[in-house]
């Protein structure tokens, strides 16, 4: 651990210069969809039979796991799940019984139905599927654009200590990087699809915002099936028409609450919360944990600010001992927007703890969800302490704070009490039981964001990011403690490969959601700051979220 210069930061109002709401409520009171009727509720379930129909029929391998892919792609797989299911365990027996698969001599085939028995849970491993397929130390690989980018997206499943797969990423990224800036005759759809996996692997994307992409993509397929097409647009256009209600219902409660008309400096970020929340958990029924995570979210955004931009220091002792004693008459001696701030947040938690408990189970929800709350406070005022004192943290002491405030364990926690099928006392051991699990999503969340917003952050004086905390630990540039941090962030993804290997359906909803946490993190902070800046990456996600349909 080091310090840094001990001159200590005045306890005067800074500015983060947050650019105000874009998205106004007569403005989402106004949006309407012709697909809520009935009518297409009713098309899309015959057109759902007709596809089982063609999956029963298809009986070839290949055909059939690239239906699999793309069911998945366009946003499908809710509705074929058992179909999926059964089709994947017959190719994983099938495999198991003669120690091979029937597809390792076509690159493309084999690496998809790698990619896709990992991201249900199967153990296979590389020798299983890629073994006969490529030699890294000989560069024997196709030469095809679509089979290296199949690769590159099989191999970001990889788990720790898996050489090989490492060995094939650089391959494949090198590969296509050359094949892009050469300009070699690859088809325009090819070249879409190298640039986007090179941007960012589809496993680190958050799937319901990849939908209209990929439906682009399908449409340029030779052998494209006209039915799963429009199936997929009609589902998408009936789920936005439920979104747009939600999102209409959640910004009458924001108007009502008043909040950001006493927390004027902070973040007004209704939209960009219920997209965040959206992207956790786009399934139809979750809808209640999904007016959860944007409420909890305004509150982060709002509470960070009030840390890292408007209270002195005093104020935040105050604040957050209010917290860990989660009682208001803490607040006396503070400004009036800290004591609205803490009601407001409490009448939510109530609200949620008996949402999910009822009478019955209430004070049990309730102390789980005020135990992460008071955690995340005390570890904003770490924040506020080491920024007052001038102290830089070492890298390790940083991110065991940082997993905290980067807000992965409220969200996690509510994302597993909304999948639990029963409640019981474990929630209570949630904390232990997915300590792992939660710290590595919460780092990937922290360490984007860190990646995005360091600079601004920076000159607004607040605490050290984890790349200022690397750079005066380790005494390096800025760009080796990027290239560190990115580091971290491909290693905690494996960690969260190995602990997401399931195929209990008991548990896989909350790890599925615990995965679109952390690429949820990526999406907002692969351009800057999707929360601060929202109109440029954020707001586009946004118009096709909720405004444009198919």
């Amino acid at each position: 651990m080091t310090k840094g210069s001990s001159i200590n930061q005045s306890d005067l109002r800074r500015s983060a210069n947050y650019r105000p709401n874009i998205w106004k409520d007569n403005f989402l009171q106004s949006l309407t969809s012709k697909y809520d009727k009935e009518e297409y509720a009713m098309q899309l379930n015959k057109w759902v039979i007709e596809v089982k129909c063609i999956f029963v029929q298809e009986l070839e391998v290949t055909p059939k796991i690239e239906l699999v892919d793309w069911i998945q792609k366009l946003g499908l797989a809710g509705h074929f799940e058992k179909e999926i299911d059964e089709f994947l365990q017959n190719i994983f027996v099938s495999a198991q019984n003669f120690n091979k698969f029937s597809v390792q001599d076509n690159m493309h085939v084999s690496t998809l139905c790698f990619r896709l028995l990992r991201q249900h849970g199967y153990h296979v491993f590389p020798a299983d599927i890629l073994s006969n397929l490529f030699d890294v130390t000989d560069n024997s690989f196709s030469s095809d654009a679509k089979d290296i980018t199949e690769l590159l997206e099989a191999t970001h499943l990889s788990l720790d200590g898996e050489k090989v797969l490492d060995d094939a990423k650089k391959f494949a990224i090198n590969w296509l990087k050359d094949a892009v800036n050469n300009k070699q005759l690859i088809p325009k759809y090819v070249i879409e699809r190298v640039v986007h996996a090179l941007e960012l692997p589809s496993h680190w994307r958050v799937p319901w915002f990849d939908v209209k992409w990929h439906v682009k993509q399908y449409q340029t397929k030779k052998h494209m099936d006209s039915v799963l097409l429009e199936l997929s647009k009609l589902n998408f256009n009936i789920t936005q028409a439920k979104l747009q209600k939600e999102v209409k219902e959640l910004s009458r409660w924001w108007e009502k609450l008043g909040l950001k008309k006493v927390m004027v400096f902070a973040r007004n970020r209704l939209v960009e919360s219920f997209m965040c929340a959206v992207g956790v958990a786009s399934e139809a029924k979750y809808r209640s944990l999904r007016k959860w995570l944007t409420k909890i979210i305004i509150f982060v955004l709002m509470i960070d600010d009030v840390y890292d931009v408007q209270a002195s220091y005093q104020e935040l002792m105050a604040f957050t001992m209010a917290f860990q004693r989660w009682d208001a008459k803490e607040l006396d001696e503070v400004p009036e927007y800290m004591k609205i701030c803490f009601n407001a947040l409490q009448d939510v938690t109530d609200e949620i703890a008996y949402e999910v408990g009822g009478e019955k189970n209430f004070n049990m929800v309730l102390q789980c969800l005020k135990k992460t709350w008071i955690e995340f406070c005390k570890a904003l005022f770490v924040e506020a302490k080491w920024s007052k004192m001038g102290y830089i943290p070492s890298l390790q002491e940083y991110l065991s704070n940082a997993s905290i405030t980067s807000s992965g364990p409220l969200i996690l926690i509510h994302s597993y009490i909304a999948t639990m099928h029963e409640l019981t006392n474990e929630i209570v051991e949630f904390s232990h039981t997915y300590q792992d699990l939660v710290y590595h999503v919460s780092l990937i969340i922290r360490l984007c964001n860190d990646l995005a917003t360091a600079e601004a952050e920076k000159e607004r004086g607040d605490a050290a990011s984890s790349i200022a905390c690397y750079m005066n630990e380790m005494e390096v540039s800025e760009e080796k403690a990027r290239k560190h941090i990115q580091d971290i962030i491909n290693s905690a993804w494996k960690k969260i490969n190995g602990l997401c290997s399931t195929q209990n359906v008991l548990i896989e909803p909350f790890f599925n959601q615990a995965k679109n946490a952390a690429r949820m993190a990526h999406t907002l902070y692969l351009n800057g700051d999707g929360f601060g800046i929202q109109d440029r990456d954020t707001k586009k996600h946004i118009l096709s979220l909720l405004v444009k349909p198919f």
